[in-house]
């Protein structure tokens, strides 16, 4: 698909004329679309950094029980209620705030999602615009996504690095972005089957339409991730392998998504090359020789030693200190483990015809839903999804 407007903002991606001039103002073609469950003060501050900067604000709750939803309301944000009978995914959530965002708003040409435990920054929603405006074949832009307490627990601290990514044409975006409403209609926005990966999934499909994806170098959003527990990192990890076998299982190995090399290295350094450390010992072993056994026992390691030292040097190349480095390799190795079993996760399930079920690294629930037969496809908002305000 090409798009071959030059106007000074171009005509939207359905080929309808646009409803509303560029000149009327940024704001005025600008919809927020906020998510959350029990952020509390993170909420406050989201919302906060929201105000002034769109004309319609959609606040989409899971189930919160703090007083989000008064929060939202006294804020001034058209709020949106799931219905937690069915079950959660950020996706369904996403989808619920742009359907209400174009109800209440139909003129709205370009949504910003965002996740309620981040902050926008006040100067990101001109920079993105412009960009939208001058690159038409342009469907999402993102920025930088910071973590607002990296210093608090070397999870927060790895969480920054990962957000450190390149800027310029990318795969793929995160939950905090700008996009233009006729573009993710087209495709049939979120995938709300999918409890991680959304964005990738998303962004692949725009990117079949021949749009691009652009990672700007300017601040857009602070992130609160709130972990403080191996477990909590651990979680995160296997989410993350559930999306890379989910979007295998859905596209094969595609060149927008680069899943397979990323499942053959989990697959390799978590099952393959302990299974052949492990073999290699048990014939050392059987030979009775004590020390050609150690050297079977300790030669071993040299593999994961350079794999620690691979990462680490990328990550000082990036500008991060050599604590931080070590930080991130030590976990990029480690994390082949639950990665690994994420994967197993998604296929046992999709074998099996069950539903995949939210994983949670944040502490408390998110609305798991009843169980159900496993299916996919893409939709907006469901209707038992309720609207208030």
């Amino acid at each position: 698909m090409a798009c071959t407007s030059r106007s000074l903002y171009p005509t939207r991606v359905d080929g309808s004329a646009r409803m509303q001039d560029y000149h009327g103002g940024i704001n005025a073609i600008v919809g927020m679309v906020a998510i959350g469950r029990n952020e509390g003060q993170r909420l406050q501050r989201c919302l906060e950094s929201l105000s002034g900067q769109a004309r319609t604000i959609v606040y989409v709750d899971s189930g919160s029980t703090d007083g989000s939803l008064a929060l939202a309301n006294s804020a001034g944000a058209h709020v949106v209620q799931l219905d937690m009978s069915s079950p959660f995914t950020a996706a369904r959530a996403r989808n619920a705030g742009l359907e209400r965002l174009m109800t209440v708003a139909g003129d709205t040409e370009l949504v910003q999602f965002i996740d309620g435990d981040c902050e926008l920054d006040s100067a990101w929603i001109v920079k993105a615009t412009h960009v939208l405006r001058d690159q038409v074949d342009v469907a999402v832009v993102c920025g930088r996504r910071r973590e607002r307490f990296p210093e608090v627990s070397v999870y927060n601290g790895l969480c920054d690095v990962e957000w450190d990514t390149p800027v310029g044409e990318a795969r793929a975006c995160g939950g905090d972005a700008l996009m233009r409403t006729g573009a993710f209609r087209l495709v049939g926005g979120y995938d709300q089957a999918m409890i991680a990966g959304e964005e990738p999934d998303l962004c692949l499909r725009l990117k079949r339409q021949g749009f691009r994806i652009l990672r700007l170098d300017a601040e857009m959003t602070l992130h609160d991730a709130a972990m403080k527990r191996w477990s909590q990192w651990w979680q995160r990890a296997v989410r993350t392998g559930h999306t890379t076998a989910e979007l295998l299982a859905k596209y094969g190995a595609a060149p927008e998504h680069l899943r397979l090399r990323r499942a053959l290295s989990a697959l390799f350094w978590a099952v393959l090359y302990p299974l052949a450390w492990l073999a290699l010992l048990l014939g050392a072993l059987s030979t009775h020789s004590a020390p050609l056994s150690a050297v079977a026992l300790v030669a071993p390691l040299a593999l994961y030693v350079q794999l620690l030292a691979r990462v680490q040097r990328g990550c000082r190349r990036a500008g991060h200190s050599p604590a931080v480095a070590r930080a991130y390799a030590v976990s990029c190795m480690l994390g082949k483990w639950p990665e690994t079993w994420g994967m197993l996760l998604y296929s046992v399930r999709r074998i099996t015809g069950r539903r995949p079920r939210w994983i949670e690294y944040k502490d408390g629930p998110r609305g798991l839903g009843s169980s159900g037969r496993f299916s996919t496809g893409n939709g907006l908002a469901s209707a038992r999804d309720v609207a208030s305000r």
